[in-house]
């Protein structure tokens, strides 16, 4: 009886320890089989690291003013009886725009025309008088004072008539009408606003440090987000000669063309004065750069013998990415400049930067990757 107990424990032993060798072997592999495996490769966008020439740019914020504008207002008091323009019209210097009651002038005009007239013919009759010694000095004396006081009596009558047609002081654009037809105006009285608009002057601040940089002619760009995408290129004509006590800022300003009238006086516009030196950047764009507080980085494409050479854990063959520090400069449009941590011909991934891991397998397919530009002009604003 004992030993059937004996060999029926040795038997179930035998089985056990069979099916703990079967599963050992099972799990050994199935170990090796995962240490074995690779993900596939995740298709990224990728482009090299750019070398380039970037123009040396000074920003600043600026606002435009007219070359020459005024308030047109009444000089003398009077009743409005002629409007001769009309709002918003192109006007040329001298053009008549309101003209004012002067009917009590023009009534005392020819009786200082004839005072003017009989004191002209009394100083030549006394002239002949005295030559003929008829008359004395003295009466000379007063038929010149007596001509002279009629002229300057019809002078006066004729400047007051005159102040009364309101004439343009300039060529430019009108605004809007300020006055109506029977209205009685006194001297001050705003009539219609006159603006100069070809060319017109920006004026903006730079930085004391930047003055000896600077120079009159220098080209000068502006941009409006009134007219997204188009730059304006004009040139500086007056760096003042003071600098600002209170900010250390240099007040400059530009002449712009603006034959069309599309800038306006008052409106801001964004400044950039090119200077004449370029600088070399290392340029990537904006997109590849995974921002973080502890600092920011781009991922690297290299081969994967390169990468596990490096330490890093990759497969072995094809491309995978290391994760690069970067430090940041300029950015303009698409594009960022690279200090320091990379090298011109390196590829770095463009699109998707924040899904991605150090080491990570990839390949590239760049058939979706947007296009890049320094000066991008977006169909939507």
């Amino acid at each position: 009886m004992k030993k059937k107990i004996f060999f029926a424990l040795l038997g179930a032993l035998i089985v056990a320890g069979g099916l703990a060798g079967v599963k050992y072997l099972q799990i050994n592999k199935m170990m090796e089989q995962s240490a074995a495996f690779r993900p596939p490769p995740t298709p990224v966008t990728a482009t090299e690291v750019i070398s380039a020439a970037w123009e040396t740019l000074l920003p600043a914020v600026g606002s435009l003013t007219a070359v020459q504008g005024v308030t047109v207002a009444a000089e003398v008091s009077g009743k409005v009886v002629n409007i001769a323009f009309d709002p918003g019209a192109q006007v040329a210097a001298g053009e008549l725009l309101v003209r004012q009651d002067a009917s009590t002038e023009q009534a005392l005009l020819p009786g200082a025309e004839a005072a003017a007239v009989l004191a002209r013919t009394s100083l030549q009759r006394t002239r002949t008088l005295l030559a003929d010694q008829a008359v004395s000095q003295s009466d000379l004396d007063e038929a010149v004072a007596r001509q002279q006081q009629a002229l300057a009596d019809l002078e006066n009558l004729q400047a007051a008539i005159a102040k009364k047609s309101i004439r343009a002081p300039f060529s430019g654009r009108l605004g809007t009408r300020q006055v109506n037809l029977g209205q009685i105006l006194q001297p001050g009285d705003e009539i219609v606003s006159l603006q100069a608009l070809n060319p017109i002057f920006v004026d903006f601040y730079l930085p004391q440090q930047h003055l000896g940089r600077l120079r009159p002619g220098l080209n000068v760009r502006i941009a409006s987000d009134a007219f997204p995408g188009r730059e304006v290129v004009g040139s500086i004509t007056t760096i003042s000669p003071k600098v600002e006590e209170a900010t250390r800022n240099i007040r400059i300003q530009a002449t712009i063309d603006n034959a069309d009238e599309l800038l306006r006086p008052g409106m801001y516009v964004n400044v950039a004065v090119v200077l004449p030196e370029q600088k070399n950047v290392l340029t990537v764009p904006l997109t590849a750069v995974l921002y973080a507080p502890y600092g920011n980085t781009v991922f690297v494409v290299e081969e994967a013998e390169t990468a596990s050479a490096n330490g890093k854990d990759g497969a072995k063959n094809g491309k995978v990415l290391r994760q690069q520090m970067v430090e940041l400069g300029e950015k303009r449009g698409d594009f960022v400049d690279v200090l320091s941590g990379l090298q011109s011909g390196q590829q770095v991934v463009t699109t998707g930067v924040f899904k991605l891991r150090n080491g990570m397998p990839v390949i590239i397919d760049n058939s979706l990757q947007p296009e890049f530009q320094l000066n991008p002009e977006p169909e939507n604003k």
